[in-house]
């Protein structure tokens, strides 16, 4: 097979993933830059109708490729030690291996460690180049959404956190068993880029299965659960957004995102990706008028710019408002609130995490 066939072949079947990347030349370019022909070969040979994270045995890849078992299994574990797959158990208790999934590794783990080096530079300039607005909108738009955002909670109301406790990172801390947290890829990016914000790098979270591949490839620290709380009000303290699965149950990590950098919110911020196309939202901003007091302090909190004065009265911009609370929580008179958004009534995050991603296969006709 001719080498550049390889990876334009490579591209296509990683296009067929639930949460698949489009393919394009800048996807090419990015995995000539990371897989030798034979790693793309063993990659061509791995399963793409399934969830992200679900390792396959060494066996069922094995049919397909012209290498010894013994080749193949260094293949792949060279390859996930260096980020390029995901690792863990199969259902059935055995070592396996599974492509990343957009959204889930690839090509965050470049960025993870927080590594200043020519080759995560030249990485930073590869994942810009192709993760451009239109490769964005194709890989986020399926009809049920991969994440959402969760309020900071004191912007929460006790009767909706008692109704909807999923609607909490301290419920997502609560339910984890193994935490680690990682620097966050999209502010490595932009800082290898020479694009940098002042917002704290260390606080992207990964829990459970992913946590025990983080830690094993020393892609980030292991924490406890009281460091996951910490550093969830550290994040709220810097005015970060909360995103996690769009799942109720077994969650696999959490971001906190700033319209600086961030592909979500600074796609928002900058108006270049309707909020419904990228994420699940459940929650708007109201202004109580007979407890404003004009201060304007929410203008400034809001990290996609939605909060605008008009007069001495706050005006909120829903049809870009993300409702993650940040400015909620900054309001010194209680005067901003988060409502569950009308239109979103009835539409709740799926039950689990497979249940999340297999609903997307089907929706995209891989199921």
């Amino acid at each position: 097979m001719e080498t550049e066939d390889i990876y334009r072949q490579l591209a296509d079947h990683l296009s067929a993933l639930g949460m698949g990347y489009p393919p394009s030349e800048a996807l090419e370019e990015l995995l000539r830059a990371n897989f030798s022909p034979v790693e793309a070969e063993v990659a061509l040979a791995m399963p793409t109708r399934v969830i992200p994270l679900q390792p396959v045995a060494i066996d069922e890849i094995m049919g397909t490729v012209s290498l010894s078992r013994a080749e193949l299994e260094g293949i792949l574990q060279g390859l996930s030690q260096r980020g390029l797959l995901f690792s863990g158990k199969t259902e059935d208790g055995e070592k396996g291996y599974a492509l990343h999934q957009v959204g889930f590794s690839f090509p965050q783990t470049f960025f993870w460690k927080g590594e200043d080096t020519p080759h995560a530079r030249n990485m930073a300039g590869l994942v810009a180049k192709y993760f451009n607005r239109k490769v964005t909108r194709e890989a986020y738009a399926s009809e049920t959404k991969a994440f959402r955002y969760i309020p900071v909670d004191r912007a929460i109301e006790p009767e909706i956190q008692a109704v909807y406790p999923y609607h909490m990172m301290e419920s997502v801390i609560e339910q984890a068993t193994l935490f680690a947290v990682c620097h966050c890829s999209c502010r490595m990016i932009a800082c290898l880029r020479g694009r940098g914000c002042e917002h704290p790098m260390e606080v992207c979270m990964k829990f459970d299965e992913v946590a025990q591949y983080v830690i094993d490839r020393k892609l980030g620290r292991e924490i406890t659960r009281q460091e996951a709380h910490d550093i969830i009000k550290q994040t709220e303290e810097a005015g970060l957004v909360h995103f996690v699965d769009n799942a109720t149950r077994d969650i696999k990590h959490n971001c906190n995102c700033c319209g600086c950098a961030c592909w979500n919110v600074g796609s928002f911020k900058r108006r270049k990706i309707p909020r419904d196309i990228l994420m699940a939202t459940y929650f708007i901003r109201e202004t109580d008028e007979d407890e404003c007091t004009g201060c304007g302090e929410c203008v400034g909190a809001c990290q996609i710019d939605a909060i605008r004065m008009d007069g001495d009265f706050p005006t909120v911009d829903k049809d870009w408002c993300i409702g993650c609370g940040v400015c909620v929580d900054k309001c010194p008179t209680g005067a901003a609130r988060l409502k569950l958004r009308s239109d979103r009534i009835g539409h709740l995050p799926t039950p689990n995490f497979r249940e999340l991603h297999e609903r997307i296969l089907m929706e995209r006709g891989l199921g």
